[in-house]
Order: C-alpha cells, then sequence, then structure tokens
C-alpha cells in the first residue's frame, strides 16, 4: 500500500480501525479533537459505531460496556480529561477487561495549556486510578510507529486482558507525517469466552464485575494481577537504542522528544563527544535491559522531558546509583530545541570529564 500523508489525531484513528477496532466512545478536547471527527466519519463506513459521550466520564463507562460484549472499543482525550477517566480505568482493569486509551498529552496542571507536553507520565506509569494496578503504556515517537504501535496496543489488551494506554503529546496529534498502513500478519489471541454475549449453552450466565466484597477473593484478585504484571513485563518491554554502543554519555528520552534529542547527538558527535540514545518505547513495563548493558561503562545520563521531571526517577531507578542521573526539562507546552538539549549535553559532559 502507498504511503498517505496524514494527520497525526486521524493516524490514530485509521490505525485503531485497521486493527479491527469497531468503537469508538469519547469526547472532542484539544489537541486530540481531530481524532473525535475523524472517527464520527469513518466507523460508520466499516460497520462500526462511533458515539459522542456527554462526558469523559461517560465514555470511559460506554467502553465498560462494549468491553464486556467481546468487541475491539477505544477512547480518546487528553490530559484532563484522561483525569476524567480514571475511575473508570480502574473499574476496567478490575474486572480485567481490555480496551485501548488515548492520550494526546497537553500542558498542566488544571486546564493548563493546548500545547505538547509530557506531563501525564506519572498518571499513565504509577496507576492514575485508585487500587494495585498497572496498564501497559506505548509511546511512539513519529506516526507511522503509532500505525505500528496500535495493533500491538490491541493484541496485548486481548491477550491479557487489561486497559492498554497509548500516549502522544499534543505535536504528535497535530503533525502531518507519510504513513504506511500495512496488513498485519495474523497473532493467536486467547477467546474472549469471559465476554457477556448470551449463554448459548455454553456454560451459563457471564458476570462482568470489579465489586468483591470477601477480603481473602480480593486479596486473590489482586496477586492474580499481580502475577499477570510480572508476564508483561516479561514479554511486552520495548525501546530503542541509538548510536549506544560505544557511547560515554546517553539522553533518555520518549515521544517527540526523543526526535530532537537524535539532533543533539549529531551535533555532539561531530564536536566528537560519543554520545548515544536510550529510547523507551514502553513506559511501563520500562526498560531495564539498557541501563544494565550501560551504566558500567558510560559517565552519566541525561533525561530530557517535556516536564518537571517525572520519568527522571524511572530512569534513577534503572541506572541505581551506578552511574550520574541529570536532568533538562521544558513545561507548560514549551518544547525543548536541540540546541539546548546540546547545550545541557555540553555541561553535563564538562562536570563528569
Amino acid at each position: 500500500m502507498a504511503k498517505v500523508l496524514m494527520k497525526g489525531n486521524e493516524v490514530i484513528a485509521e490505525a485503531a480501525v485497521h486493527a479491527n477496532c469497531k468503537y469508538f466512545f469519547g469526547y472532542p478536547i484539544t489537541p486530540q479533537s481531530e481524532l473525535v471527527a475523524y472517527m464520527a466519519k469513518r466507523l460508520p463506513e466499516v460497520g462500526g459505531l462511533f458515539l459522542q459521550a456527554e462526558s469523559e466520564i461517560a465514555a470511559i463507562n460506554m467502553v465498560y460496556g462494549a468491553s464486556s460484549a467481546g468487541v475491539r472499543v477505544m477512547t480518546s482525550s487528553s490530559s484532563p480529561g484522561v483525569s476524567l477517566k480514571q475511575e473508570g480505568i480502574s473499574y476496567l482493569v478490575g474486572s480485567e477487561l481490555p480496551a485501548v486509551i488515548v492520550n494526546v498529552m497537553r500542558g498542566g496542571p488544571g486546564l493548563g495549556s493546548i500545547q505538547p507536553a509530557q506531563s501525564d507520565y506519572f498518571q499513565a506509569t504509577k496507576g492514575g486510578g485508585h487500587g494495585d494496578y498497572h496498564i501497559p503504556v506505548l509511546a511512539p515517537a513519529s506516526l507511522q510507529e503509532i500505525v505500528d504501535l496500535m495493533h500491538d496496543a490491541f493484541d496485548i489488551a486481548d491477550r491479557y486482558r487489561t486497559p492498554v494506554i497509548l500516549m502522544a503529546d499534543g505535536m504528535l496529534g497535530q503533525m502531518m507525517e507519510p504513513v504506511e498502513f500495512k496488513e498485519k500478519q495474523h497473532v493467536e489471541l486467547p477467546e474472549k469466552d469471559w465476554a457477556t454475549t448470551g449463554t448459548r449453552g455454553d456454560g451459563g450466565p457471564k458476570i462482568v464485575n470489579s465489586l468483591r466484597l470477601d477480603p481473602k477473593e480480593l486479596e486473590e484478585h489482586n496477586r492474580h494481577l499481580q502475577k499477570k504484571y510480572e508476564k508483561i513485563k516479561e514479554k511486552e518491554v520495548r525501546y530503542e537504542m541509538y548510536l549506544a554502543e560505544d557511547a560515554d554519555y546517553i539522553v533518555v528520552a520518549y515521544g517527540t522528544v526523543a526526535r530532537i534529542v537524535k539532533n543533539a547527538i549529531h551535533k555532539a558527535r561531530k564536536e566528537g563527544i560519543k554520545v548515544g540514545l536510550i529510547r523507551p518505547i514502553s513506559l511501563w513495563p520500562y526498560p531495564q535491559k539498557p541501563f544494565d548493558e550501560t551504566r558500567e561503562k558510560v559517565k552519566a545520563y541525561l533525561t530530557v522531558e517535556m516536564s518537571a521531571g517525572q520519568m527522571v526517577e524511572d530512569v534513577r531507578l534503572a541506572v541505581n546509583g551506578k552511574s550520574p542521573v541529570h536532568f533538562y526539562g521544558r513545561t507548560g507546552g514549551m518544547v525543548p530545541s536541540h540546541e539546548e538539549i546540546y547545550a545541557k549535553i555540553m555541561e553535563m559532559v564538562g562536570g563528569e570529564s
């Protein structure tokens, strides 16, 4: 299939359709409103259902109902809208219901701005709702990667019976790039024999519920969830290492920021400074292996984010005190330039040499 030039939000929507998502419930909020508009037109063309809910809270609970019936379903929003969905997300986790939740992040806190940010990292990776849970979080850095990861997001959701978050900053939602929608190879996934599709002579009624009033039963359910998370940690880690093999210094960044970092790395290497990149693609589970492979030999790490410093905590945990970890961040919708990042690299090199 030939490449087509598309806007990021529309790529997210079309990629979901290609991943056989037929149901979407959402509510418009900048900078992801085009995603909702695209789904309104596209889903009826493929025999699906689009419904604009009266609120973000309503949308996530509609997702709960559709997923209970065993269909592939998605919702999307931007930062404050995702905050409103957190109770429903926890219910999805507790009921072990698969769904994909897209967050096209904007500046905060509060209503903040409509500019791009990465300040929802804690919310996504540490469990934004109540209870002991994790959600797989995938963070693309290009529109083509959105296409590829969307298939993975739905497959992971179905494989482990869990919601999955696809997290993009507002710049990815608003930029345009050529993309190719390739046919994905068939992946074996477990049957949805738990879905509430009627009895049909297959063992009686199905019940989907997150309420367990017996504390022993609830504890056993939590232990089951924790075992599932261990499997996800083992099987679903994704990352990119770029010019890291011979690097004396490593920059850690994800999403759009990682693309900007590559320009700073090229500039540093022209000056004879060996700098590489670790780009987490799965923000949860967080990739430990690239840090294990580099932390004994690099002089220092630099974490760059569009936040006041959130992922840097996971970098420090991964490095485990073996090397210094520096941080550079812009907030409120400000995007770091490669010149700023290069200057911070040079500052780090001067301090660690």
